[in-house]
């Protein structure tokens, strides 16, 4: 059984920083397979759930939104279930709450993904 849990969230001021972490269990973390490969999404209410970033299963490649680049970094630690995201110079309007996923059923930047988590809230203050 897939399971996703999501930390890391919270309240930070405007321009500052914040990691979010995603614990992933029940994942082929350790095949090259395409439902190992994971991605963060955000969503604010009234809103399509919208993507933010992405990893391959071993790390090699990454994508991210436009106009998230530069600010926002993923990583994973497969050793550790784990995959991060590094938030900086963070805007007002990066509040949200922010999905992790797994098992891209479609392109990377979809929101097809076979398996979400709860989602952490992140509110970003002046």
């Amino acid at each position: 059984q897939v399971r996703l849990v999501e930390s890391g969230g919270g309240l930070v001021q405007a321009g500052g920083s914040l990691r979010l972490s995603c614990a992933a269990s029940g994942l082929p973390s350790r095949s090259a397979s395409r439902s190992a490969s994971m991605g963060w999404f955000r969503q604010t209410p009234g809103k399509e759930r919208e993507f933010v970033a992405f990893i391959t299963w071993n790390g090699a490649i990454t994508y991210y939104a436009d106009s998230l680049k530069g600010r926002f970094t993923i990583s994973r630690d497969n050793a550790n279930n784990t995959v991060w995201l590094q938030m900086s110079g963070l805007k007002l309007e990066d509040t949200a709450v922010y999905y992790c996923a797994a098992d891209p059923r479609s392109h990377y930047y979809k929101v097809e993904y076979g398996y979400w988590g709860q989602g952490t809230p992140v509110t970003v203050t002046s």
